[in-house]
């Protein structure tokens, strides 16, 4: 990750409307050189939403198309051609965005939903030796992380890191909830492991409004009217709680980032245009009770997964290498 002291931009937006969100997010990107300073022409550029599977998700717990349009423009305006790409544990990436009503936004401006299940990169860390990434996340000229904030009942709260979950291919996931799953350091380790190899070059955080309680599906809207944009998504997540007022040993993969030495202390954080404590909320309301993250499967579908995880180790795949 960079190791000069890290940036993270914080503004108060509260408007999804397409030319306030526009003015909104060049203020935000402004201090970090705009879109411009990540994306070259000609640059194959990855959009990666928080989106949820099954139904049409409501309650606003999940990137808003708006902002992934708003986003996509910005980018073909300097030259970038993005793509949207997801992997989810079930389905496919089209039908996730089609039930997180993107395909509107996503044929009008031609951007292309890409499935994430090429050949896999292994990651160098030792102690995930087997944590495959997806190809076609690894292979992007440019990565842009669009999570949403979000309460989680297996997470406390899920920001930037934990979106990047979706860049492990699907029945990697499941794998990974039942291997890491009685474990929570562990999982956040894990989580924590995926972002520093994905690296994504932009993070910007949907919290104009984010999802309390207990999510990531069955909380409830609270207004933030909070945009963040960082190069560092580490430090972007422990400037998010402090927003929230949440303990960072309270959340996995802040935790996890801040043990193994790669988030940045809060006070080594630039801040260019407002700090957290002019934005912080009063009695944001996290999960009722923390669930397991191995999601409790049944025997037979263990089974299945397991045995779907002893073929997919033995699949094709390089070391990740991204610049």
């Amino acid at each position: 990750m960079n190791t000069q002291k890290p940036s993270v931009s914080l503004i108060r937006a509260t408007s999804y409307e397409q030319e306030a969100l526009r003015e909104s997010l060049e203020t935000l990107l402004e201090p970090l050189g705009g879109m411009g300073a990540f994306v070259k022409k000609g640059d194959r550029v990855l959009l990666k939403p928080n989106l949820l599977t099954g139904s049409r998700p409501t309650k606003e717990c999940t990137t808003r198309p708006e902002l992934v349009e708003v986003v996509a423009q910005m980018v073909m305006e300097v030259g970038g051609k993005p793509f949207l790409g997801d992997s989810p544990a079930f389905g496919s990436a089209k039908g996730v965005a089609i039930a997180n009503g993107l395909l509107p936004i996503l044929e009008k401006n031609h951007i292309p939903i890409v499935e994430f299940h090429g050949s896999r990169y292994q990651t160098l860390n030792e102690n995930f030796n087997h944590l495959r990434l997806s190809k076609e996340a690894m292979e992007a000229d440019v990565v842009i992380n669009l999570p949403k904030v979000k309460s989680h009942m297996q997470l406390t709260l899920t920001l930037g890191v934990k979106n990047l979950f979706g860049c492990v291919p699907g029945k990697m996931k499941a794998w990974w909830h039942m291997e890491a799953g009685k474990d929570a350091n562990r999982f956040g380790e894990m989580l924590v492991e995926t972002a520093k190899a994905i690296n994504p070059n932009l993070t910007i955080l949907d919290g104009i409004i984010g999802h309390e309680g207990n999510g990531p599906s069955g909380g409830e809207p609270r207004k933030l009217g909070v945009l963040a944009a960082s190069t560092n998504v580490f430090a972007l997540d422990l400037a998010m709680l402090e927003i929230l007022k949440v303990p960072p040993h309270q959340v996995p993969t802040v935790s996890a980032s801040q043990r193994l030495g790669i988030c940045p202390e809060l006070a080594d954080i630039q801040f260019p245009n407002l700090s957290p404590d002019l934005l912080q909320i009063e009695d944001w309301k996290l999960p009722d009770q923390l669930m397991p993250i191995d999601f409790a499967m049944p025997r037979v579908i263990k089974s299945t997964f397991k045995h779907l995880y002893i073929r997919f180790i033995k699949e094709p795949m390089s070391v990740y290498g991204k610049n």
